[in-house]
C-alpha cells in the first residue's frame, strides 16, 4: 500500500511538471503551427538562472523563480521577432526543425559556458521541505506544492484561452489570420504574447521541476522527447489533453521505475507507443487550426 501511495504522489507530481513545461509547447504547436524543439532549452535556461540567483546571489526561492521566468521571457522575445515569426504556419517543417534544434545547441553551449557543465540545484526554502500529514499518510511538501501549481496552471490557462478577449482574438487569428487582421486584430502582437506565455510556462516548469528533472548539461536534448510525447498523446493545442497525457505518462513512468527500476524509461515509451497506436491523434485531437 505504501508503494502504491508513493507511486501515486510521485507520479502525479512528475506528471504536473511535464504538463507545465509541455503545455506551452502544445499551445505554440497547436495554435501557431511551430515545431519548437528549443522549448526544453528555455526550461533549462530558466532553471540555471534560478539556481544562480538562489545559490550565488542569495535570493529567496520565490524571487529566484520570478526572476528566472521574467529573464527567460525577455531573452527569448527578440528570437520570436527575428526568427520564429518567419516560420509561423510554415509548410516547411524541416526548416522549423533545423532552426529550433540549431537554437537548442546554441543555448546549451551558452549555458554551459556561463554556468559550467556540472549538475545544478535550485535550493528549496524551509517551508517546502519536510512532509505534509494527510491522516495515516504523509507526502513531501514540495510534491504537494508542485501538484497545486499544476492544478492552478490548468485552471488559469483554461480561463485565459476560453473566457477572455485575448483567447477569443487568438483563436480568431489562428482560424483566419487575414480576416482577423481585416477586423483590426493585431495578429503579430497576439502571436508574440502567446510565444511569451509558452516560454514563461517552460521557464516556470524548469525551475519548479529541478528536483524531478535535474538540471544537467544535456537537459534540453534529453527531456525534449518527453515534452513532445506529452503533446503527441494529449493533442496539440489541447490544455486538458496535455494534462491527461502528462499525468498518464508520469504515473506509468514512475510506476515502472518503482517496480522494475532496471528497465529505466521502458514503460514510458511502451505506453507512448500503445496510446498512439490506439489514438493516433492523441487523447484530444486539438484545434484544427
Amino acid at each position: 500500500m505504501e508503494t502504491v501511495f508513493g507511486i501515486a504522489v510521485d507520479g502525479v507530481a512528475y506528471g504536473m511538471i511535464l504538463f507545465i513545461i509541455s503545455v506551452g509547447l502544445s499551445v505554440t504547436l497547436g495554435l501557431m503551427r511551430v515545431v519548437n524543439l528549443a522549448h526544453g532549452a528555455f526550461a533549462m535556461a530558466a532553471g540555471y538562472v534560478a539556481s544562480y540567483a538562489a545559490q550565488d546571489m542569495g535570493l529567496p526561492y520565490g524571487l529566484a523563480l520570478v526572476a528566472a521566468v521574467l529573464l527567460t521571457v525577455a531573452a527569448t522575445l527578440p528570437l520570436e521577432k527575428l526568427l520564429y515569426r518567419r516560420i509561423y504556419g510554415s509548410a516547411n517543417e524541416l526548416a522549423q526543425v533545423l532552426l529550433t534544434i540549431g537554437l537548442t545547441f546554441v543555448i546549451v553551449a551558452t549555458i554551459n559556458y556561463l554556468f559550467g557543465p556540472t549538475l545544478k540545484r535550485v535550493p528549496l526554502p524551509e517551508m517546502l521541505t519536510g512532509t505534509l500529514n494527510l491522516g495515516p499518510k504523509s507526502i513531501p511538501i514540495h510534491r504537494a506544492f508542485v501538484i497545486g501549481m499544476g492544478a492552478v496552471t490548468i485552471l488559469a490557462l483554461w480561463w485565459l484561452l476560453e473566457r477572455t478577449s485575448f483567447g477569443i482574438r487568438l483563436r480568431a487569428a489562428v482560424d483566419d489570420p487575414a480576416m482577423a487582421a481585416a477586423l483590426g486584430i493585431r495578429t503579430e502582437r497576439l502571436y508574440m504574447a502567446t510565444f511569451a506565455l509558452g516560454t514563461g510556462l517552460a521557464a516556470m516548469g524548469g525551475v519548479l521541476g529541478a528536483e524531478l528533472l535535474p538540471l544537467e548539461p544535456y537537459y534540453a536534448i534529453r527531456y525534449i522527447v518527453l515534452f513532445l510525447a506529452v503533446v503527441a498523446v494529449g493533442g496539440a493545442g489541447s490544455i486538458f489533453g496535455s494534462a491527461m497525457a502528462a499525468l498518464t505518462l508520469g504515473v506509468i513512468d514512475t510506476a515502472g521505475k518503482y517496480l522494475i527500476p532496471n528497465f529505466g524509461e521502458f514503460f514510458f515509451y511502451a505506453a507512448l507507443i500503445l496510446i498512439l497506436f490506439r489514438w493516433p491523434h492523441g487523447f484530444f485531437q486539438g484545434r484544427s487550426a
